[in-house]
């Protein structure tokens, strides 16, 4: 429990998702002292998403036993494309939201100082300065889930680029005629090899009489299909689901090929959703693909591990950001 005084020392990160808030309250040094969870309900209207964030944030710091007052800023990571320096959400389509003013919002309901980034870069943050303690000048931070996102650290700092969209790495094409992407484009990294990706090859194939233990656990349908259910299915055999689970680790590993090409880090960091369900199934074959598929040399020393943090990276991220930002 925190002690109880009115000096403002503590941070929040929030991760802020299309199904899910999760709000962090950390102490200056970084430590996770509480937290809160609640769903995001987008159905409502970015003005109910917003209350509800500031909710969670507030719940969160009750749950440490302290006041709001202590709390010097929350860092705060959305989905799409995002305006920092204006405190904006310019585009989210998991969350229905176009030119949302996050930040003036949300200050205006916590009456705190709060700080936006794009939810992988959040993360990203959060890998680097707490998982790597800071070391690496240069690492890549790659985050598969519903789909796949990543961020960049180069020299040290959080590379955003000319138009604050870098970091967009699943939007590589790695099959110019491969399976239509949500962004309009084929072949995506994330139209291959994202959980969406992969649920949608599992149903479109069963759909055709594909057999899987799958719908004897969860039924035709497979309407309530999960990261974890891939797992348990290859645990017991399931050669399809492991041949799906292959390919998509095979794609991963030329996307990490192609950006060791281009951008040399000292590491690779693979988190969050499908990576914390399936790392023991997709890691090796993730690596080896991406050795085989680098230019030769170009991987040299260079790291590719899976993330610790899990859910943790996004509100961690976001009270690195809070911290950096109230200096």
């Amino acid at each position: 429990m925190a002690e109880a005084n009115n000096k403002a020392e503590y941070l929040v990160g929030v991760d802020l998702g299309g199904t899910k808030i999760l709000a962090g309250v950390f102490t200056n040094s970084l430590k996770c002292i509480g937290r809160s969870k609640m769903s995001t309900k987008t159905e409502r209207g970015a003005a109910a998403v917003v209350e509800r964030v500031a909710h969670c944030v507030q719940d969160a710091v009750d749950e440490c036993d302290l006041d709001i007052k202590q709390v010097r800023g929350v860092g705060i990571g959305a989905p799409g494309s995002v305006d920092p320096e204006n405190g904006k959400v310019m585009f989210a389509g998991n969350l229905g939201w176009k030119d949302v003013s996050l930040k003036k919002e949300l200050e205006k309901q916590l009456e705190l100082p709060v700080f936006l980034q794009n939810d992988c870069n959040i993360c990203t943050l959060g890998v680097h300065e707490v998982e790597l303690e800071g070391k690496p000048r240069n690492m890549i931070g790659i985050f598969l889930g519903t789909g796949i996102g990543g961020g960049l650290i180069i020299e040290g700092k959080l590379y955003s680029g000319y138009t604050r969209t870098a970091g967009e790495v699943g939007h590589m094409v790695l099959e110019v005629n491969g399976p239509k992407c949500t962004c309009g484009n084929r072949g995506c990294w994330e139209a291959l090899a994202s959980r969406s990706a992969l649920f949608r090859q599992v149903q479109e194939a069963v759909k055709d009489g594909q057999k899987t233990v799958l719908t004897e656990m969860l039924g035709s349908d497979l309407k309530d299909l999960r990261s974890g259910d891939l797992r348990k299915a290859i645990k017991q055999g399931d050669k399809f689901v492991e041949h799906i689970v292959e390919e998509a680790a095979k794609y991963t590993g030329i996307a990490v090929a192609n950006l060791i090409n281009v951008l040399n880090p000292e590491v690779v960091v693979l988190g969050v959703g499908l990576m914390d369900a399936l790392e023991d199934e997709m890691m090796p074959v993730v690596v080896e693909s991406a050795r085989e598929h680098a230019f030769p040399g170009s991987d040299k020393g260079i790291k590719i591990l899976p993330s610790k943090l899990a859910d943790d990276a996004g509100i961690t991220g976001g009270a690195v950001l809070a911290r950096r930002e109230t200096k």
